[in-house]
């Protein structure tokens, strides 16, 4: 009966708007559409049950079953929240996020089940006497027959406190003791009822249990290591799709366990300890980025742009990044923190926390190596995963999509590459500045530097894990003292974030002054590739520099929102109403200007009608005459991306001559691309 309840409601959402969308949900059920890594879940519950999960008094398999029951409930609305002592604090989330908890103790847990006994179907009944396996596959039934997961003595307790459930199903019977024999059997007996857009990787007792079953996913744990459990593996990711499907969860070992489902352009989100994905994951999604500090000037000097690894994670984004982003250290200098774009469905208020409290010098960059964790080649093993191709491509377009939907602009990735496969991020994924790669010094020399079409810079991370700033200084010393200062050096390293931080990056400069004095710029992100395009007269984001000057026919708003960086509703550039509506931008030199990107209304998720509809695009050397570089008619689309023919001018300028819907014209963020002409 579920299923035929979310066909219905699918069919209605294919003809109507992202807002009405959004509006739809809230009111109860999940909605998965085309192009969403994961399900939309409706808006949580004003007050939320919060359930002591870690409670010492609780067996093992009922914190399963609790887990589970989470998931069956917040599938409808998200209600129940686990309390957890994590490393954050058991109520560092709610608090930040406002949310209001009505707790359960353990010794109320029965209550608790009590409360939502009309929404469960029946219960599932396993053992795992045999194989502690079977949890995954009673979780797995769980999830399909809207039922609890419980062992023979949780149900005689149940019947015995008069809860009582039908059995739906019974897998005590079940004799495999092999994961490969008991994975293979839910393979044959269940997948073919379950998501192929989601695979669920997990050993542990709770955390994306809850998930798992509202989703109605696979749960497995598998060790690609071993010949047996390889081929059973294959057999789930052979029926997914690169590009829309996703592995959650974590491996029995990393590489092996990453390399195999990036065989398949499958990228694992990291998840072993995330937690309330269902509740994080039915919050408001629109992400406000925050107003993006024009870079500085460039000048003969070094460089530094340093990353926090790990953020591929998104328990590591949960449960330490806390930790790390309230040290004192932190907006002290320019940090590149690497967190999921999978957090823009799992977590976006999250990542809108992390974002709203930014100081300039944060800025959020990818984990590897885009939307989750791929490893095209594996530089411990000397090993191609995936060398690249139509699976590759697909999963580009996918992180694309996310990159965009969580502001991330730079990726680190792991390990290497090869140039066909950064021709393909240069092609697929526009919304880039730059990528790192990992230089683990396993070939003779470091690893070159790429720039590919003519504006995405491939730098490797030297070093590129390091837990010591020492290592850092030892590393680059040569280059640092030797630094002459007749050009630009550029340097980017990683450190590892479950030993270093913020505090640790000020030390690091501390260091480096003693080397170079006066020599030393550390770098966020998007300032340190558009300084390296610019240093070597690649393309970069003309709109990031100082200098520019933006004015605007009549607005409600500043004529600066219309190139700060942001999209967000508050911070875009909405003209009066009546008259000509046009932005002009002066660069102060000229630049040889080939792209631009205008972002519209659509994308503060705003009715896709309010979208500029008419516009021209003019650029001029002298702001006297303009020259017609494009032009836009009946445009629909949240994002126009186009490259034009290039032209030196100092002046760019957006003619409007249909606003869209009502006539106002709503722009969120404009970028124009350019390189510096030469013997400039």
């Amino acid at each position: 009966m579920k299923k035929e309840i979310l066909i219905a409601v699918c069919v209605c959402f294919n003809i109507i708007t992202h807002a009405q969308i959004i509006g739809k949900v809230q009111s109860g059920g999940i909605y998965w559409p085309e192009g969403q890594a994961f399900a939309l879940f409706a808006t949580p519950a004003d007050t939320l049950d919060g359930f002591r999960i870690e409670d010492p008094s609780l067996a093992p398999e009922e914190k399963v079953m609790f887990t589970v029951l989470q998931g069956l409930v917040n599938k409808i609305k998200p209600s129940v929240y686990l309390l957890r002592p994590g490393g954050e604090g058991m109520y560092y989330w709610p608090e930040r996020l406002g949310m209001n908890i009505r707790e359960y103790t353990a010794d109320k847990k029965w209550d608790l089940l009590r409360k939502y006994k009309e929404m469960i179907d029946g219960v599932i009944l396993y053992s795992v006497e045999k194989s502690v396996h079977y949890r995954n596959l009673a979780t797995t039934v769980a999830g399909l027959k809207n039922a609890l997961p419980v062992t023979a003595a949780e149900y005689e307790q149940m019947l015995s406190l008069d809860i009582e459930f039908p059995v739906v199903a019974d897998l005590s019977p079940l004799s495999y003791t092999a994961p490969e024999d008991i994975y293979r059997y839910l393979y044959d007996t269940y997948w073919k009822d379950c998501t192929r857009r989601l695979l669920i990787s997990h050993n542990a007792l709770v955390f994306i249990r809850d998930i798992a079953v509202a989703s109605e996913a696979a749960v497995i744990w598998l060790d690609p290591r071993k010949e047996k459990e390889n081929e059973v593996v294959r057999l789930f990711l052979k029926d997914m799709n690169a590009g829309e499907s996703v592995i959650l969860g974590w491996w029995a070992e990393e590489r092996s366990g990453i390399g195999i489902g990036t065989e398949y352009g499958i990228s694992t989100i990291p998840a072993d300890f995330y937690e309330n994905a269902t509740v994080y994951a039915g919050m408001n999604r629109v992400i406000n980025l925050p107003e993006v500090p024009k870079k500085p000037d460039l000048e003969n000097k070094i460089y530094l742009t340093v990353f926090l690894s790990d953020g591929d994670n998104i328990q590591y984004c949960q449960h330490t990044m806390p930790r790390l982003w309230d040290s004192k250290g932190r907006g002290v200098i320019p940090v590149n923190w690497t967190v999921s774009p999978g957090l823009a469905d799992l977590g976006p208020q999250l990542l809108n926390y992390f974002y709203r409290t930014a100081t300039p010098n944060d800025f959020l960059a990818s984990g590897p190596s885009g939307f989750g964790y791929t490893l095209l080649y594996d530089a411990h093993n000397r090993k191609w995963f995936n060398a690249g191709g139509e699976s590759f491509n697909r999963y580009l377009q996918l992180t694309q999509t996310y990159l965009e939907k969580s502001g991330l602009r730079v990726i680190t990735v792991w390990d290497e590459i090869n140039e066909n496969q950064m021709e393909a991020y240069a092609s697929c994924c526009r919304y880039l500045y730059g990528a790192t790669q990992q230089d683990w010094q396993k070939r003779p020399g470091k690893i070159p530097t790429y720039v590919k079409q003519n504006r995405l810079a491939f730098l490797p991370n030297y070093p590129c894990y390091t837990n010591s700033t020492d290592v850092f200084v030892d590393m680059n010393r040569d280059t640092i003292v030797n630094f002459d200062g007749s050009h630009p050096v550029f340097l980017t390293a990683q450190g590892v974030s479950w030993r270093m931080g913020p505090d640790s990056l000020v030390v690091l400069r501390e260091k480096l002054e003693k080397l170079s004095p006066g020599k030393i710029v550390f770098c966020r992100g998007d300032h340190f590739f558009a300084l390296y395009n610019e240093a070597n007269r690649k393309d970069f984001n003309l709109t990031l520099s100082s200098g520019m000057e933006i004015t605007s026919s009549r607005t409600i708003t500043k004529p600066d929102y219309a190139a700060d960086g942001t999209c967000t509703e508050e911070r875009s550039w909405i003209s009066a109403s009546g008259g000509k509506k046009w932005i002009q931008f002066d660069f102060k030199r000229n630049y040889r200007i080939n792209r631009y990107v205008i972002r519209h209304a659509g994308v503060n998720g705003l009715d896709p009608s309010c979208n500029t509809k008419d516009f021209t695009v003019e650029v001029s050397a002298d702001g006297k005459k303009w020259i017609t570089a494009d032009r836009q008619t009946g445009n629909v689309s949240d994002v126009t991306d186009r490259d034009i023919t290039p032209i030196q001018a100092r002046y760019v300028r957006v003619n409007i001559t249909d606003a869209g819907k009502d006539g106002i014209a709503r722009i969120g963020d404009v970028e124009i691309y350019g390189s510096v002409i030469s013997g400039k």
